[in-house]
């Protein structure tokens, strides 16, 4: 039993890491423009780029956490041995919730903050050194994760090894977050999310 135990912290350690790394090539792209928008801001103030890394580690310690979740969700699903049309329908499950999650309240509260990088910068205290640069980085990451949880879950029922889904999500998040399509985009994924996710309801 202590066997096991050990290969399992060493698993959930290796998916944490994995997952870190997945979150970093996902979001970059996205998570790009504020981060040079807080470089900038710090560096007419004569701070340097030490308030710009701090914001990154807030950042990603709300992903690191946030990675939690999935790898509790992996550990049930294993155990439940989840097969054929049951999986099929649960995966269809995922997919239909969240296309009704991009039509929420919450999650245009979060993307309108994550599409103004400057104008999260300049409404939060940079001014506080590398502590206040950690919390504000931690509240771009909530927002962050508000705004892209959802479709995180049907990456995580399609496959979180997927290069090409990986590649596709994350299209969707940079979309979603610096290409301004106005309240159009996020509302034609979430029909097209409700759309295949009740098609793989009905007919699995």
């Amino acid at each position: 039993m202590a066997m096991d135990g050990g290969l399992a912290m060493m698993g959930a350690g290796l998916f944490l890491v994995t997952w870190l790394v997945m979150m970093v090539a996902m979001m970059f792209p996205s998570v790009a423009p504020i981060t040079l928008a807080m470089a900038a801001v710090t560096r007419t103030r004569g701070e340097g780029y030490g308030p710009t890394g701090a914001f990154v580690v807030g950042y990603l310690a709300v992903w690191a956490a946030a990675g939690l979740i999935p790898l509790a969700a992996s550990l049930v699903l294993y155990q439940l041995s989840f097969s054929g049309p049951l999986l099929v329908r649960l995966t269809g499950a995922v997919i239909v919730a969240a296309g009704v999650y991009q039509f929420t309240p919450l999650k245009n509260a979060c993307l309108r903050a994550c599409r103004s990088p400057l104008g999260f910068v300049m409404t939060h205290d940079f001014g506080g050194g590398s502590i206040s640069a950690v919390r504000a980085g931690t509240v771009h990451g909530l927002f962050c994760l508000g705004c892209c949880w959802a479709l995180m879950a049907v990456l995580a029922v399609l496959g979180f090894m997927s290069l090409g889904w990986m590649a596709i999500i994350a299209a969707v998040f940079f979309v979603e977050k610096n290409v301004r399509f106005g309240d159009v985009f996020p509302v034609a994924v979430g029909a097209v999310s409700i759309l295949v996710g009740g098609v793989l309801l009905v007919f699995a």
